[in-house]
């Protein structure tokens, strides 16, 4: 990915770790190759395990309120064994199709590709980045790229490419835009103020955890909304100030020796036709509203629970997926019809369609990704590593909040060699979810530090597939006419990564101090 040359512009120790965590990381498998190969390991670790005759004792919490705790004892399970080699082999084609995320990133994925191929989400995009005060432009983007991923990683891209032109357009330092909009898209990647494609994959991969273990914890893609809410605004914020105090300072924002280029923004411009779209998704939303409006108030509404309410249990939160993929559809629709992007009802599956090959790719590791999930969760190995973990963690009388940390980090580092965010999850998740959960975190907690660390080293990673693009786009507007390289790149974005972990680790840490509840129905802990 990088030359000798820019391997070379960081010296000392800082430039041997970066240059080995990019040899590390290239020579990782794919990930359809490492979960085959963890599914080989876990063969061969339950038959090794179960001869040992490994298990665990533990208190399962009573049936019912009231109850004696049951005191258990779980052995490895040796998978090599006729019957459950058979038994996997049988129910192969079923372990991949009743995969959990599948079906939730293959619905999701579906409403976002009608929002995205009809034009909406660039629309909606540049309308509201365009039509900022010069004062706001940098929190405006910022806040428009932390919610980009609603367009999955082609929000990165967009926004990083606009910064550019619109800071260019106002006499500032253009870099100082596609550094900003990067690092708020890829940086923030996993908050938003809507529900993305992300909440439904990886609680899509949370929920089968939870439930092979036992835990009734809910699990359901609004989880960590709550949470995410309010991480919009701090990434925004925290984006705005380490745009303004650091990196302007750094590449320099004199409007004198910028020329200034409104001529550039042209391009970005909203057609008549995108703004009849624009209203036109509006009356969609609109209609939506009204129709979920007679289902959820009245009183015995079609939405509410038997006592009248939504939380924590109702038919609206156990229909959330279908809920939200009929408000893309409204407002999609909407916005085609108006704009002249949809002239048929042919163009609503075909532009559906598009949009899956995207996630093409996902689909493939999905397979053996399931099949490891069922493989660990079948030989008892989570329950035993689960049990074990919890009792170190224990004798180490770690609390609540360091183990959170301590999570978060580890998170951080791994994202450093393996980027995609469901691949690291369908790795961790079958491990950590148990054992947290045995020291009270609930399934939405640990998912939630996951995501922490995850998301904030996404933007120094050398593995990232988006460095050459913003390399690409950084040396196009680089007033000196020099080409970036990526240890230029790798400098700017430090200082996003080390702010967004530690402004929301410390949100985490509020939240869990007040025991704030992540989602609707959803609490902390256990």
């Amino acid at each position: 990915m990088a030359t000798d040359k820019q391997s070379n512009e960081f010296g000392g120790w800082f430039g041997s770790f970066i240059n080995w965590v990019e040899v590390v990381g290239n020579k990782l498998p794919h990930p359809f190759t490492l979960f085959v190969i963890l599914c080989v390991i876990t063969l061969f670790l339950s038959f090794l395990l179960s001869n040992a005759g490994v298990a665990v004792t533990y208190m399962k919490p009573p049936a019912e309120v009231g109850g004696d705790p049951e005191q258990v004892t779980v052995a490895v399970k040796n998978l090599l064994a006729f019957e459950p080699m058979r038994a996997f082999l049988k129910d192969f084609v079923k372990t991949f199709v009743n995969f959990a995320p599948l079906g939730l990133i293959l619905t999701m994925m579906l409403g976002i590709s009608l929002l995205d191929q009809t034009g909406l989400m660039s629309a909606a995009m540049r309308k509201t980045i365009l039509g900022a005060p010069p004062a706001l432009v940098t929190m405006v983007l910022a806040f428009v790229g932390v919610n980009s991923n609603l367009a999955s990683d082609a929000g990165s891209v967009f926004t990083a490419t606009i910064g550019g032109s619109i800071f260019a357009a106002l006499g500032r330092n253009p870099m100082v835009g596609v550094v900003a909009g990067y690092a708020a898209a890829w940086g923030g990647f996993t908050a938003n103020l809507f529900i993305a494609g992300t909440e439904a994959l990886l609680s899509g991969i949370t929920a089968p955890v939870a439930e092979a273990m036992g835990i009734t914890a809910p699990v359901h893609p609004l989880m960590n909304w709550y949470f995410m809410i309010v991480a919009t605004f701090v990434i925004t914020f925290v984006t705005t100030w380490v745009t303004e105090k650091f990196i302007v300072r750094r590449l320099g924002d004199t409007s004198g020796e910028m020329m200034i280029d409104k001529g550039s923004l042209k391009e970005h411009e909203l057609t008549p036709a995108e703004e009849r779209g624009l209203k036109g998704a509006l009356a969609g939303l609109a209609i939506f509203l009204v129709i979920m409006l007679v289902l959820c108030l009245p009183q015995g509404a079609f939405f509410r629970n038997e006592d009248g309410g939504f939380l924590p249990k109702s038919p609206l939160i156990d229909s959330i997926m279908p809920v939200i993929f009929f408000l893309f559809m409204f407002v999609g629709v909407g916005y085609g019809i108006a704009a002249g992007t949809i002239k048929s009802e042919k163009d609503i599956p075909r532009y559906m369609a598009q949009g899956i090959e995207s996630i093409v790719g996902f689909l493939v590791v999905c397979l053996p990704a399931s099949l490891f999930i069922n493989l660990f969760n079948s030989s008892n190995i989570t329950t035993v590593l689960a049990v074990t973990g919890a009792e170190v963690l224990q004798a180490m009388n770690l609390g609540g909040i360091p183990l959170a940390v301590m999570f978060i980090i580890l998170c951080a580092f791994i994202n450093l060699f393996i980027v995609s965010g469901s691949a690291k999850w369908m790795i961790l998740a079958p491990i950590f979810v148990p054992m947290f959960s045995v020291v009270s975190f609930s399934p939405a907690l640990t998912q939630l530090a996951y995501r922490i660390g995850d998301t904030s080293t996404n933007i120094i990673s050398p593995l990232s597939p988006y460095i050459p693009v913003i390399l690409a786009l950084l040396t196009k507007f680089n007033p000196k006419k020099e080409e970036v390289g990526i240890g230029t790149y790798i400098s700017l974005m430090i200082p996003y990564s080390l702010a967004f972990m530690v402004v929301l680790t410390l949100q985490l840490i509020i939240w869990m101090v007040l025991n704030l509840p992540a989602g609707p129905g959803v609490g902390l802990y256990l």
